[in-house]
Order: structure tokens, then sequence, then C-alpha cells
């Protein structure tokens, strides 16, 4: 996927309504499209390029993922990688956009909507993966077993019987497509649109499949490895293209959504890119200092506990927290202390703590920094 800014490529502006973005994309495509400039490498890749901006832009969810978080919330993989998000061909642009070039062009090979076969598209495919604070921190390679439309091996895919099953349509005359004229007040008025007959393949099937009975995909498993950026949240969608169902005969494979699922941490919680650890500390540890362990995600770190530590201060360990997703640096661990008050007591232990009850090192003497927690918390990010 281009690394450009999608609304710098269409060349709108951030809150551009749909009927504006289409507007842009169609002018771009036409000024790219390969029919306009045969064996231009440069416009077919600036062509692409519009067609995925279109494609992200044009997508509620897509977008909003995008405004948020930019490429990274879509994976952050390359052009043509076939990662998150990544690696639009021609079969994919004229298929899904087709229509927008309103008949202005042909098609590309053979598969554009606007003037020649309609080509399939499987239907997107939703899982779930759970990933530890462990996983996040660093990103991770996963592999997936997945049930879904897989193209039949019987008829790779096409859904006849044989090479020679198919007959061209008579309806279009191979075309995908019929035009019809119709009477009105103001006229006649000609439209165009799918060919009922061959439901705009151009063809027909005249002996289908015994194994996928003329749909080209049956039910099968798919093992898909899974890239995962680290700096993903619970909830967060990521699209992995074309690792979806397969596309009826012989057509285009959908999209993958990968849906985060974050796995609690037995020790530390997570708040945003910063982690939170609740160290519960005795009266002797407190009082006199000591030095204690903390667990992070790389392993324990020795914290300094100073004589005299109250309840509820914060320490702060920087750069120990988690990355952020578009790598503007990593958050911290904050120390959240506690004072642990024993609930039972020796009888010997009672009478020491007797013995203390009235000193006057003893007696409660808060200061303004003395406060809840939620205010130390403001207090810290201010």
């Amino acid at each position: 996927m281009s690394k450009r800014d999608f609304y710098e490529i269409l060349g709108v502006s951030k809150n551009a309504a749909d009927d504006e973005l289409k507007k842009a994309y169609r002018k771009m495509a036409i000024k790219f499209h390969p029919d306009k400039n045969p064996g231009n490498k440069d416009a077919e890749e600036h062509f692409k390029e519009a067609a995925e901006a279109y494609e992200i832009l044009s997508d509620k969810d897509k977008r909003a993922r995008y405004d948020r978080f930019g490429h990274a919330g879509l994976g952050g993989a390359s052009s043509g990688g076939g990662g998150f998000g990544g690696g639009m061909n021609m079969d994919d642009i004229f298929s899904q956009f087709g229509d927008i070039f309103g008949g202005h062009f042909g098609g590309f090979g053979g598969s554009s909507q606007g003037g020649g076969r309609r080509v399939n598209k499987g239907s997107n495919l939703r899982v779930k993966v759970k990933m530890t604070l462990e996983e996040i921190a660093t990103g991770v390679e996963k592999k997936i077993k997945v049930n879904k439309y897989i193209g039949c091996d019987k008829c790779n895919g096409s859904g006849a019987h044989s090479g020679s099953s198919f007959t061209r349509c008579t309806t279009c005359h191979g075309s995908g497509h019929v035009t019809r004229v119709q009477n009105t007040i103001l006229g006649q008025m000609q439209t165009s649109g799918t060919c009922p007959s061959c439901g705009g393949e151009g063809q027909i099937i005249t002996e289908k499949c015994k194994a996928c009975h003329g749909d080209g995909i049956v039910r099968g498993e798919d093992v898909i490895t899974l890239n995962i950026p680290a700096g993903v949240s619970e909830g967060m969608q990521l699209s992995v293209s074309g690792k979806g169902n397969a596309g009826p005969r012989g057509g285009i494979p959908g999209d993958l959504i990968l849906q985060v699922e974050e796995a609690e941490h037995d020790q530390l919680q997570r708040d945003g890119s910063n982690l939170i650890f609740n160290l519960f500390l005795n009266f002797a540890d407190a009082s006199l200092g000591s030095s204690v362990e903390i667990p992070t995600l790389e392993g324990k770190a020795k914290v300094k506990i100073d004589a005299g530590t109250q309840a509820g201060k914060l320490l702060r360990l920087k750069g120990k927290g988690l990355p952020s997703l578009e790598h503007y640096g990593k958050g911290d661990l904050i120390v959240n202390i506690n004072i642990w008050t024993p609930q039972h007591l020796s009888s010997e232990e009672k009478k020491l703590m007797e013995k203390l009850r009235d000193s006057k090192n003893f007696e409660p003497a808060p200061g303004k920094k003395d406060r809840g927690f939620f205010d130390r918390m403001k207090e810290y990010f201010e």
C-alpha cells in the first residue's frame, strides 16, 4: 500500500463527502487509465494508488481507522505485499469500481464491469485473534486455521465439468451486459445493466462440476500467516487482502478482517500505551525503605523504595510500557504503591503495635500531595 496520504492522492480534504471522493477518484482514474496510457508503468502505478486510496476512504469503517491511526491502522503493509489492506491488482480495481468509469473506457484484460464481463468477488471473512501484552509489545506472526470457501480443485474453480462445458450467452452475446431502450414521456431512454441470463459473466455453463455444483468453490480449510504489528489494541480491526472466501467461478477472493482481542495480564493493567502495576508494601518496608522487584514485559526490574514512602505514591519506569502503533515511542510503566495492612496479628505483634500506636511519628500528617489516586494520575500526566 502507498505510504502517501490518501487524501493527498485524491486531492481532497479530510472532511470530503462521499460524492466528492467519488468525483475525485473518477477524475484520477480517467487521467491514469491504462487504456489512455498504454505501456506507461508510472501511470499504471498512479492508477492503482488512486484506487487504493478510494477503496479505504469510500469505506466508512476503513476510513475511520485510517483517520485515527493512519496507514498503521490498516496493518502497515507495503504495497503489493498482500498484507493488511495492501496490494490491489487490476482485477480488484475493475471488479470493485468499474461502475465509476461510467462506460468511459473499456475493461482491462476483459474484467471490467463497465464494459466487459463481470468478475465475481468472494465475501469477506471475520476472525478474532487473542494476543497477550507481550505479543502486543513486540508484534507477532501467528498462523491460524480457518474454515472458508476455497476454489474447487476438481474444476480449478471454473464451476464447469470440463473446459468445453461453456457456451457464450445468447442474451448479451458474451459482453456480460445488456442495453434496454424505454419509451417515456420525455422520449426514449437507454439504460445498461447486468445481463440477467448469465449474471454478467458473458458465458453459461452447459455441464456443471459435480463437486461444487457449478459454483467453483467448496468448503475447506486454509492456514493463514498473519503478521500483526506492535501496538494494536482491544477491538482493533485489520484487513488482510485476498485471504477471505474464494470468489465463485474463478473470481477474486474477499478479504480477511482480523479483530484483535487482548488477553488479560495477571499482574499488569493497560492504559493506552502505559502499563500500571499495583505494588503492595508492608509497614516495615514503607517506613524503613527497601528494594523490590517489579514485573515488566521484558522480565524483572529492581525499584528503590525510599524510607517514609506513602500509600498512593506513583513511580515511573520510563519506556517500559507499550509501543505506539504509529512508532512514536513507547509508554511508561506506572507503579502505584499501596501499603498493606495486616489482617491477622499474633499477641506479641498486637502488643508491639499498641506501644507504637501513641508514638508521635505514627500520627497522620497529610500534606497537599497526599490526594486520591486519580488526582495523582492527572497531576502525573500534566
